[in-house]
């Protein structure tokens, strides 16, 4: 496991909300992080989607939608792995 260590300005009421529920610990913030992996990974699939709809199949290999897969797979894999 990294340690990281992170300094946040945030205003003070979101500051208190946060803390009062808890989404300031470790564990939340790793959470928080790994939904956000998630959420990216399946923007950045869609998108491909949209542009290969927009431009037609020419613009894409089979190869290189099969990589992009595989990249966006490991993303969501390595986002969902328990925790060491």
């Amino acid at each position: 496991m990294t340690e990281l260590e992170l300094k946040l300005s945030l205003p003070e009421r979101i500051a208190s909300q946060a803390r009062a529920a808890g989404l300031l610990t470790s564990e939340a913030i790793e959470g928080l992080v790994r939904e956000a992996i998630r959420k990216q990974a399946a923007h950045r699939l869609l998108e491909m989607g949209k542009r290969f709809r927009e431009s037609g199949p020419a613009e894409i290999t089979e190869a290189e939608l099969d990589e992009e897969l595989k990249a966006v797979r490991a993303e969501l894999r390595e986002a969902r792995a328990p925790r060491s």
